[in-house]
């Protein structure tokens, strides 16, 4: 909750999405849903389009009103059911619902506690349709830290860039490595029909009934069957106009001893260490003349020397006909960066791409825009790829072709100056004091603070929600030298124990001092992250610049460099 400069005295705190998310004990996927789906949420008094800020006051009357507080959520209880009943095995507890809301009996049947769970889907189903139930409980499974089984999920925001990379194809859309469906069902509004197969039968089973709820087999066929694709074709006649996949990653046991002649290999026999690149020929043999295989790969695939050869082929033919690197986080089960492969059959005429485009979204932020704006793509053309490492990395080819190297280093010596002024104007004076001050007074602990209603704790942070307390002043006190000796273990572990910290007792006003001046300290430490990055950015810039001769050192005034230090 934020207490904005320049709001007046006893304004209304302000919440972000995220914390609303925590009030109410739903997913952030659930409050955008209530902000798209309820006309009276309350709407943002603050703060941008990526950013909204809401009135906590409004919130929690929003909330009270709709009984999707924490106390009366009946997703929270639902899920809470789930955990108990199933432990890690979420997906198991969703097919179970899934399978309430298709046939009105839980999937496996007869599982134990199968009249609550009927109950609470219901509770659940009088406010939101079946389709929108299974996905908010959908999304919540991906979005849940450490959950049993991430392969098979695809995250939201790889989705969407599998979608920008696909353009607008329609037709036949076909993912052998479907998981529960995400990225399959994603292209349900452009496709006539959807073919998806998994080797884990859990997830194709979830598959189908989801497709189900969501009324998919309605409007389009949806046929998900179970299977390993490299071993075990299901769909060996299918030609789709669009083949997607994110295949399991590392995988040395893939199949290659016994498919060694497989007809699939045309751009060569993958090695063990590159069943991607196996995937990759599964899925452009599964292509219709005219259409596309989008395929998530790991970067070391762009450059390994076991895969030059299939790389150097479909570059050759001019199949490759684009490669995206996406911002780490764009996986589901992984923080580490990916890259989007984009290949095109030709039609009848064997004719290819002349340039494959790189984009480099390496170092962006995971929200930015797929286009990567100026400065971020460019067209090589094939021969330029065609070298003794046949290198696909967007970064190795994007750079040296459109970086102003002069411009970019002028410009971030000027970020590090203002950077600069800006902290010598932020660390504010201090004045002695006289060696206990507050911390030798009353105190209260932030759990006791909590009981009372006049905060909210998570984990790490104390949020005020009353006139009486400042949230600064709290979380400024929250991590000082004895708050953080409470949190350290006798080992030296140190876990940040918000509820067993405790700040001094004082008035208002005085909590507002000191709370004006942990909040300038938090700007100051701030600010000296940025201008690490910046110095960061500046220094690599100018080392490349210099050895790859897009920048020279000035000129000595006396026309001599400096003294040798030897």
């Amino acid at each position: 909750m934020k207490d904005e400069p320049g709001r007046p005295e006893g304004a209304d705190v302000v919440v972000t999405a995220a914390e609303i998310a925590r009030l109410a004990g739903v997913t952030r996927a659930a409050v955008s849903n209530w902000r798209r789906r309820h006309e009276d949420f309350p709407v943002a008094v603050a703060g941008g389009a990526s950013s909204p800020l809401f009135s906590l006051a409004e919130v929690r009357g929003w909330l009270e009103g709709r009984r999707k507080g924490r106390e009366a959520s009946a997703e929270v209880r639902l899920w809470e059911r789930l955990r108990a009943e199933f432990g890690d095995d979420m997906l198991g507890g969703l097919t179970a619902v899934a399978g309430i809301l298709v046939d009105g009996v839980p999937e496996p049947d007869g599982s134990e506690g199968a009249g609550t769970l009927r109950a609470l889907v219901a509770e659940l189903g009088a406010e939101v349709s079946p389709g929108t139930l299974l996905a908010e409980l959908t999304a919540r499974l991906v979005e849940s830290p450490g959950r049993a089984g991430s392969d098979g999920v695809t995250s939201a925001r790889l989705i969407q860039a599998i979608r920008y990379a696909a353009g607008p194809s329609e037709g036949t859309v076909l993912d052998p490595a479907c998981g529960i469906g995400s990225l399959l069902f994603a292209f349900a509004d452009r496709a006539t029909g959807l073919y998806g197969q998994d080797v884990v039968p859990a997830h194709t089973r979830f598959a189908g009934l989801r497709a189900r709820v969501a009324g998919l087999t309605a409007v389009t066929s949806v046929t998900v069957r179970a299977g390993d694709s490299l071993r075990e074709d299901a769909y060996p006649e299918v030609k789709a106009d669009l083949v997607v996949c994110e295949p399991p990653v590392g995988v040395a046991d893939w199949g290659r001893e016994e498919l060694l002649l497989d007809a699939r290999w045309e751009f060569g026999v993958p090695s063990r260490a590159e069943s991607e690149l196996a995937w990759l020929q599964h899925c452009y043999a599964h292509t219709a003349p005219g259409g596309r295989v989008v395929m998530v790969m790991p970067t070391s695939v762009a450059y390994r020397k076991a895969g030059r050869r299939i790389r150097a082929e479909i570059v050759r033919r001019g199949l490759l006909t684009e490669v995206i690197a996406l911002p780490a986080g764009m996986a589901a089960s992984h923080s580490l960066p990916v890259h989007l492969w984009v290949l095109r059959r030709p039609t009848d005429v064997p004719q290819g791409v002349d340039a494959v485009r790189m984009t480099d979204l390496g170092g962006l932020d995971a929200d930015a825009p797929f286009d990567g704006g100026a400065g971020r793509s460019a067209e090589v053309p094939r021969i330029e790829l065609l070298d003794d490492t046949v290198d696909l990395t967007p970064a190795a080819h994007v750079a040296a072709r459109l970086t102003d190297y002069a411009g970019e280093y002028a410009e971030l010596r000027a970020a590090i100056a203002r950077q600069l002024a800006l902290l010598d104007g932020l660390l504010p004076p201090m004045e002695a004091g006289t060696g206990g001050g507050l911390a030798d007074g009353a105190s209260v602990s932030l759990s006791e603070l909590a009981r009372a209603g006049l905060i909210d704790l998570s984990e790490d942070t104390a949020l005020s929600t009353s006139g009486q307390l400042d949230s600064d002043y709290l979380n400024g006190f929250l991590r000082s030298a004895a708050n953080n000796r409470r949190s350290t273990s006798a080992s030296g572990t140190f876990r940040l124990d918000a509820r067993g910290a405790r700040v001094p007792q004082v008035g208002i006003a005085e909590q507002r001092r000191y709370g004006a001046a942990f909040r300038t300290l938090a700007a100051f430490e701030e600010g000296v992250r940025e201008l690490t990055e910046l110095s960061g950015r500046a220094a690599a810039l100018a080392r490349d610049g210099l050895t790859g001769g897009a920048l020279r050192p000035p000129p000595d005034a006396e026309g001599g460099g400096p003294a040798d230090p030897r």
